[in-house]
């Protein structure tokens, strides 16, 4: 059976996978998708891991009776919690997301890098097990409490997301990091304030296109790739109310509203 031509299934705890998607869709832009916003229950951050898990299990069900043919959980939380248990219990494909420690622990001159991320990432065994590898190197750990919130809420440009970003980064800059890495899908929605207060040397790191490159890679060893020639199809699905979901895709595609 040929399930090439089903979609790639994609969840988050809201609308900030969708900066994963935008890399996979403008890599591979014959594919169809259909995206899960679970903003219902954001964010995964603030959860335990056992929630964590169980909501990644309930965002899979319902992706995989749309008959989606791979998983990118397109969470950092999510990843970090559940992707293990995903993998052992499904035999579908299944794409992570990573906050990326390890190009900037390898590439950084200063010996200091930030991190910014959830609760739920920088308290996750995986997240600590990469870190470890790394002991001569400064790791800043920032959790970025009330930016998800704020985000889903639509308030992106807000003077409390402005005050929060300053508060959250000027240790990072105290510290003399030289690569900021971005933790949660979120938050490379927040690049052009973040840019506005950190130094020009430092490079900010999010997973969005290695995310791409690994979906593309794994769909061609699974012979999953899609080889039509016209643009794919893409569905969002949010079970809360899609204004944010909509705006943040600039009113471009097809968003539904599902209580699941």
């Amino acid at each position: 059976m040929d399930n090439s031509t089903q979609p790639i299934g994609l969840f988050d705890s809201g609308i900030g996978g969708t900066s994963i998607w935008k890399e996979i869709h403008a890599l591979l832009p014959h594919e169809d998708s259909i995206y899960l916003a679970d903003t219902k229950n954001a964010p995964y951050g603030q959860r335990s891991k056992q929630e964590i898990i169980d909501l990644s299990f309930k965002n899979t069900d319902f992706l995989l009776a749309q008959g989606c043919k791979i998983i990118v959980v397109a969470c950092n939380t999510a990843t970090t919690n559940a992707i293990e248990e995903l993998r052992a219990a499904y035999k579908i494909p299944f794409i992570g997301i990573e906050p990326a420690i390890k190009p900037a622990a390898i590439h950084t001159k200063t010996n200091a890098v930030g991190i910014l991320a959830t609760q739920g990432t920088l308290s996750s065994a995986l997240f600590n097990k990469t870190v470890a590898g790394f002991k001569n190197v400064n790791v800043i750990e920032q959790v970025g409490h009330n930016l998800v919130p704020l985000i889903e809420g639509g308030k992106l440009e807000s003077e409390e997301m402005h005050e929060l970003l300053e508060k959250y980064l000027e240790p990072m800059v105290d510290a003399n990091i030289d690569y900021l890495v971005l933790g949660c899908s979120h938050y490379p929605y927040l690049i052009p304030q973040i840019k506005n207060i950190l130094p020009k040397s430092v490079t900010i790191i999010d997973s969005g296109e290695a995310v791409a490159r690994q979906t593309e890679k794994v769909l061609k060893s699974h012979n999953l790739l899609n080889s039509a020639s016209h643009t794919g199809t893409q569905v969002f699905y949010t079970n809360a109310n899609p204004t944010v979901l909509d705006a943040i895709l600039e009113h471009k595609y097809t968003v539904l509203q599902k209580d699941f």
